[in-house]
Protein backbone atom coordinates (compact mmCIF):
# COMPACT_ATOMS: atom_id res chain seq x y z
CA UNK A 1 0.00 0.00 0.00
CA UNK A 2 1.26 3.51 -0.97
CA UNK A 3 0.64 7.03 -0.34
CA UNK A 4 3.68 8.18 -2.15
CA UNK A 5 5.33 8.08 -5.44
CA UNK A 6 8.30 5.12 -4.61
CA UNK A 7 6.05 2.80 -5.30
CA UNK A 8 7.27 0.47 -8.56
CA UNK A 9 4.85 -2.78 -7.95
CA UNK A 10 1.96 -3.64 -10.82
CA UNK A 11 -0.87 -0.91 -11.00
CA UNK A 12 -3.93 -1.05 -13.21
CA UNK A 13 -3.80 0.16 -16.36
CA UNK A 14 -2.48 3.85 -16.87
CA UNK A 15 -2.85 4.59 -13.03
CA UNK A 16 -1.19 8.07 -12.36
CA UNK A 17 1.79 8.48 -10.15
CA UNK A 18 -0.16 11.76 -8.53
CA UNK A 19 -2.26 11.36 -5.69
CA UNK A 20 -3.09 14.85 -5.63
CA UNK A 21 -3.77 14.99 -8.74
CA UNK A 22 -6.26 11.81 -8.70
CA UNK A 23 -9.87 11.40 -8.61
CA UNK A 24 -10.01 7.81 -7.02
CA UNK A 25 -8.02 5.64 -5.60
CA UNK A 26 -7.69 2.36 -6.84
CA UNK A 27 -6.67 -0.35 -3.53
CA UNK A 28 -6.83 -4.16 -3.19
CA UNK A 29 -7.85 -5.78 0.00
CA UNK A 30 -6.41 -9.56 -0.29
CA UNK A 31 -8.68 -11.28 2.01
CA UNK A 32 -10.30 -14.91 2.10
CA UNK A 33 -10.01 -15.76 5.72
CA UNK A 34 -13.51 -16.52 6.11
CA UNK A 35 -14.60 -18.32 3.15
CA UNK A 36 -16.98 -20.89 2.82
CA UNK A 37 -15.84 -23.07 -0.12
CA UNK A 38 -13.25 -22.09 -2.22
CA UNK A 39 -9.99 -19.63 -1.02
CA UNK A 40 -8.15 -18.17 -3.39
CA UNK A 41 -9.34 -14.57 -3.41
CA UNK A 42 -6.82 -13.00 -1.31
CA UNK A 43 -4.66 -13.08 -5.06
CA UNK A 44 -7.74 -11.73 -6.92
CA UNK A 45 -6.54 -7.74 -6.66
CA UNK A 46 -2.89 -8.86 -7.79
CA UNK A 47 -4.02 -10.88 -10.85
CA UNK A 48 -6.92 -8.39 -11.76
CA UNK A 49 -3.75 -5.63 -11.90
CA UNK A 50 -1.82 -7.51 -14.70
CA UNK A 51 -5.00 -8.50 -16.41
CA UNK A 52 -5.58 -5.12 -17.14
CA UNK A 53 -2.52 -4.29 -19.50
CA UNK A 54 -4.40 -6.79 -21.73
CA UNK A 55 -7.34 -3.77 -22.34
CA UNK A 56 -7.43 -1.09 -24.49
CA UNK A 57 -7.81 2.32 -22.82
CA UNK A 58 -10.47 3.40 -25.15
CA UNK A 59 -14.18 2.17 -24.20
CA UNK A 60 -16.06 2.38 -27.39
CA UNK A 61 -19.04 2.11 -25.12
CA UNK A 62 -18.56 5.24 -23.66
CA UNK A 63 -16.24 6.84 -26.01
CA UNK A 64 -13.89 8.07 -23.06
CA UNK A 65 -10.35 6.86 -23.21
CA UNK A 66 -8.27 6.42 -19.68
CA UNK A 67 -6.33 9.35 -20.51
CA UNK A 68 -9.22 11.96 -19.48
CA UNK A 69 -9.66 11.04 -16.22
CA UNK A 70 -6.70 10.39 -13.71
CA UNK A 71 -6.88 7.20 -10.88
CA UNK A 72 -4.11 6.29 -7.77
CA UNK A 73 -3.09 2.84 -7.61
CA UNK A 74 -2.14 2.36 -4.06
CA UNK A 75 -1.77 -1.32 -4.12
CA UNK A 76 -2.75 -3.91 -1.21
CA UNK A 77 -3.45 -2.75 1.78
CA UNK A 78 -1.05 -5.49 3.82
CA UNK A 79 -3.88 -6.99 6.23
CA UNK A 80 -3.31 -9.21 9.13
CA UNK A 81 -3.26 -12.94 8.13
CA UNK A 82 -5.99 -15.18 9.39
CA UNK A 83 -7.30 -12.26 11.83
CA UNK A 84 -10.98 -10.79 9.98
CA UNK A 85 -11.63 -8.50 12.81
CA UNK A 86 -8.51 -6.62 12.58
CA UNK A 87 -8.24 -6.92 8.94
CA UNK A 88 -11.58 -5.30 8.78
CA UNK A 89 -10.58 -2.46 10.95
CA UNK A 90 -7.43 -1.77 8.44
CA UNK A 91 -9.53 -1.73 5.34
CA UNK A 92 -11.66 1.05 7.83
CA UNK A 93 -8.50 2.96 8.40
CA UNK A 94 -7.45 2.75 4.76
CA UNK A 95 -10.67 4.09 3.35
CA UNK A 96 -11.06 6.71 6.00
CA UNK A 97 -8.02 8.16 4.69
CA UNK A 98 -9.26 8.41 1.27
CA UNK A 99 -12.70 9.76 1.90
CA UNK A 100 -10.47 12.43 3.94
CA UNK A 101 -8.14 12.83 1.03
CA UNK A 102 -11.78 13.59 -1.07
CA UNK A 103 -11.08 10.70 -3.33
CA UNK A 104 -13.33 7.95 -4.42
CA UNK A 105 -12.86 4.99 -3.25
CA UNK A 106 -12.51 1.60 -5.70
CA UNK A 107 -11.56 -1.87 -4.12
CA UNK A 108 -10.39 -4.94 -5.17
CA UNK A 109 -11.26 -8.21 -3.72
CA UNK A 110 -10.70 -10.50 -1.82
CA UNK A 111 -13.56 -11.95 -0.20
CA UNK A 112 -17.14 -9.74 -0.01
CA UNK A 113 -17.06 -9.21 3.84
CA UNK A 114 -14.25 -6.59 2.83
CA UNK A 115 -16.93 -4.62 1.82
CA UNK A 116 -18.41 -3.96 5.10
CA UNK A 117 -15.98 -1.51 6.88
CA UNK A 118 -15.78 0.60 3.40
CA UNK A 119 -19.53 0.95 3.60
CA UNK A 120 -18.88 1.86 7.13
CA UNK A 121 -16.58 4.53 6.40
CA UNK A 122 -18.66 5.99 3.02
CA UNK A 123 -21.63 6.07 5.65
CA UNK A 124 -20.36 8.31 7.94
CA UNK A 125 -19.81 11.14 5.11
CA UNK A 126 -22.57 10.21 3.31
CA UNK A 127 -26.00 9.88 5.32
CA UNK A 128 -28.16 9.65 2.72
CA UNK A 129 -25.93 6.11 0.58
CA UNK A 130 -27.75 4.00 -1.06
CA UNK A 131 -26.14 0.45 -2.18
CA UNK A 132 -26.61 -1.51 -4.91
CA UNK A 133 -25.01 -4.63 -5.05
CA UNK A 134 -24.57 -7.29 -7.86
CA UNK A 135 -24.67 -10.87 -6.64
CA UNK A 136 -25.25 -14.38 -7.14
CA UNK A 137 -25.97 -14.53 -2.83
CA UNK A 138 -27.81 -12.45 -1.11
CA UNK A 139 -25.10 -12.30 1.59
CA UNK A 140 -27.93 -11.41 4.39
CA UNK A 141 -27.42 -14.01 7.23
CA UNK A 142 -26.20 -12.78 10.74
CA UNK A 143 -23.70 -15.52 10.57
CA UNK A 144 -22.56 -19.07 9.30
CA UNK A 145 -22.28 -21.66 10.98
CA UNK A 146 -21.79 -19.23 14.25
CA UNK A 147 -19.20 -16.75 12.80
CA UNK A 148 -20.31 -13.07 13.20
CA UNK A 149 -17.67 -12.06 10.50
CA UNK A 150 -17.85 -13.82 7.05
CA UNK A 151 -18.44 -13.26 3.71
CA UNK A 152 -22.17 -14.68 3.68
CA UNK A 153 -23.42 -11.34 6.24
CA UNK A 154 -22.02 -8.90 4.92
CA UNK A 155 -25.35 -6.78 3.18
CA UNK A 156 -26.72 -8.03 6.31
CA UNK A 157 -24.52 -5.74 8.59
CA UNK A 158 -24.73 -2.80 5.92
CA UNK A 159 -29.14 -3.29 5.95
CA UNK A 160 -28.97 -2.80 9.76
CA UNK A 161 -26.61 0.23 9.78
CA UNK A 162 -27.77 2.49 6.09
CA UNK A 163 -31.74 0.66 6.37
CA UNK A 164 -32.53 -2.25 4.27
CA UNK A 165 -35.27 0.68 2.32
CA UNK A 166 -31.66 1.97 1.31
CA UNK A 167 -30.22 -1.41 0.21
CA UNK A 168 -30.86 -2.25 -3.79
CA UNK A 169 -30.21 -6.17 -4.92
CA UNK A 170 -29.97 -7.46 -8.09
CA UNK A 171 -29.03 -11.00 -9.79
CA UNK A 172 -29.51 -13.02 -6.74
CA UNK A 173 -30.02 -16.31 -7.01
CA UNK A 174 -28.70 -18.00 -4.14
CA UNK A 175 -30.53 -17.70 -0.66
CA UNK A 176 -31.63 -18.93 2.64
CA UNK A 177 -35.61 -19.08 2.87
CA UNK A 178 -34.67 -16.84 6.05
CA UNK A 179 -32.61 -14.50 3.91
CA UNK A 180 -35.81 -14.04 1.96
CA UNK A 181 -38.06 -13.01 4.89
CA UNK A 182 -35.55 -10.82 6.06
CA UNK A 183 -35.17 -8.75 2.68
CA UNK A 184 -38.94 -8.55 2.74
CA UNK A 185 -39.63 -7.93 6.25
CA UNK A 186 -36.56 -4.78 5.49
CA UNK A 187 -38.03 -3.45 2.81
CA UNK A 188 -35.28 -4.48 0.90
CA UNK A 189 -35.15 -3.46 -3.17
CA UNK A 190 -35.03 -7.25 -3.46
CA UNK A 191 -34.47 -8.05 -7.84
CA UNK A 192 -32.83 -11.90 -8.21
CA UNK A 193 -31.99 -13.78 -11.00
CA UNK A 194 -31.48 -10.25 -13.60
CA UNK A 195 -29.74 -7.13 -13.30
CA UNK A 196 -30.52 -4.92 -15.97
CA UNK A 197 -34.37 -4.81 -16.81
CA UNK A 198 -34.72 -3.83 -12.56
CA UNK A 199 -31.86 -1.69 -12.50
CA UNK A 200 -33.33 0.69 -15.09
CA UNK A 201 -36.67 0.04 -13.31
CA UNK A 202 -34.89 1.72 -10.03
CA UNK A 203 -33.23 4.58 -11.65
CA UNK A 204 -35.42 7.13 -10.59
CA UNK A 205 -34.99 5.58 -6.76
CA UNK A 206 -31.17 6.35 -7.12
CA UNK A 207 -30.84 9.32 -8.41
CA UNK A 208 -29.70 12.69 -6.48
CA UNK A 209 -28.15 10.59 -3.54
CA UNK A 210 -24.95 9.10 -2.72
CA UNK A 211 -24.50 5.54 -4.48
CA UNK A 212 -21.73 2.92 -3.00
CA UNK A 213 -21.92 0.15 -5.74
CA UNK A 214 -20.52 -3.59 -5.11
CA UNK A 215 -19.93 -6.10 -7.45
CA UNK A 216 -19.37 -9.40 -6.87
CA UNK A 217 -17.76 -11.16 -9.65
CA UNK A 218 -20.03 -14.32 -9.34
CA UNK A 219 -23.33 -12.29 -10.27
CA UNK A 220 -21.79 -13.40 -13.35
CA UNK A 221 -22.59 -17.12 -14.93
CA UNK A 222 -19.41 -19.49 -14.24
CA UNK A 223 -19.29 -19.76 -18.04
CA UNK A 224 -18.20 -16.06 -17.93
CA UNK A 225 -16.11 -15.79 -14.50
CA UNK A 226 -15.08 -19.34 -13.34
CA UNK A 227 -12.47 -17.87 -11.20
CA UNK A 228 -14.77 -17.49 -7.84
CA UNK A 229 -15.17 -19.05 -4.61
CA UNK A 230 -18.88 -19.71 -4.87
CA UNK A 231 -19.70 -20.34 -8.27
CA UNK A 232 -23.56 -20.21 -9.08
CA UNK A 233 -24.91 -21.53 -11.92
CA UNK A 234 -27.61 -19.57 -13.82
CA UNK A 235 -26.12 -15.60 -13.54
CA UNK A 236 -26.21 -12.99 -16.13
CA UNK A 237 -23.53 -12.77 -19.31
CA UNK A 238 -20.92 -10.17 -19.04
CA UNK A 239 -22.36 -8.19 -21.37
CA UNK A 240 -25.72 -7.56 -19.38
CA UNK A 241 -23.17 -6.96 -16.78
CA UNK A 242 -21.43 -4.44 -18.55
CA UNK A 243 -24.52 -2.64 -19.93
CA UNK A 244 -25.61 -2.18 -16.02
CA UNK A 245 -22.66 -0.11 -15.49
CA UNK A 246 -23.22 1.74 -18.86
CA UNK A 247 -26.90 2.32 -17.21
CA UNK A 248 -25.96 3.79 -14.07
CA UNK A 249 -22.97 6.13 -15.87
CA UNK A 250 -25.56 7.31 -18.80
CA UNK A 251 -28.30 8.08 -16.11
CA UNK A 252 -25.26 10.39 -13.84
CA UNK A 253 -25.65 8.28 -10.44
CA UNK A 254 -23.73 10.31 -8.16
CA UNK A 255 -21.18 7.34 -7.62
CA UNK A 256 -18.80 8.02 -4.27
CA UNK A 257 -17.28 4.72 -3.49
CA UNK A 258 -17.59 1.18 -5.20
CA UNK A 259 -15.39 -2.38 -5.59
CA UNK A 260 -15.55 -5.74 -7.48
CA UNK A 261 -14.79 -8.72 -5.40
CA UNK A 262 -14.72 -12.19 -4.84
CA UNK A 263 -12.12 -12.68 -7.82
CA UNK A 264 -10.45 -16.23 -7.67
CA UNK A 265 -7.50 -16.78 -10.18
CA UNK A 266 -6.75 -20.29 -9.31
CA UNK A 267 -10.04 -21.69 -10.49
CA UNK A 268 -9.63 -20.02 -13.69
CA UNK A 269 -6.88 -21.66 -16.25
CA UNK A 270 -8.08 -19.41 -19.17
CA UNK A 271 -7.91 -16.40 -17.00
CA UNK A 272 -10.74 -14.66 -18.43
CA UNK A 273 -12.20 -13.94 -15.05
CA UNK A 274 -9.54 -11.56 -13.72
CA UNK A 275 -9.75 -9.73 -17.58
CA UNK A 276 -13.65 -9.46 -17.18
CA UNK A 277 -13.19 -7.87 -13.39
CA UNK A 278 -10.13 -5.80 -14.84
CA UNK A 279 -12.42 -4.77 -17.47
CA UNK A 280 -16.13 -4.09 -15.29
CA UNK A 281 -13.21 -1.47 -13.51
CA UNK A 282 -12.20 0.28 -16.68
CA UNK A 283 -16.07 1.10 -17.49
CA UNK A 284 -16.47 2.14 -13.87
CA UNK A 285 -13.51 4.62 -13.95
CA UNK A 286 -14.94 5.85 -17.11
CA UNK A 287 -18.42 5.78 -16.28
CA UNK A 288 -18.53 7.40 -13.01
CA UNK A 289 -15.31 10.04 -12.83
Amino acid sequence: MRFDESYSGNVFIRSSMNLDQSQAVLYGMPMDWTVSFRPGSRFGPARIRESSLVLEEYSHYLRRELKEITYYDAGDIPLAFGNPKRSLEQIAEFVGKVLDLGKIPIGMGGEHLVTWPVVQEVYKRYPNLAVVQLDAHADLRTDYEGEVYSHATPLRKIAELIGGENVFQFGIRSMTKEEVKYAETANIHFHPFSVLEPLQACLPQLIDRPIYLTIDIDVLDPAFAPGTGTPEPGGIDTRELLAAIHTMAQAGLQVVGADVVEVAPAYDPTEQTPVVAAKIIREMLLGFL
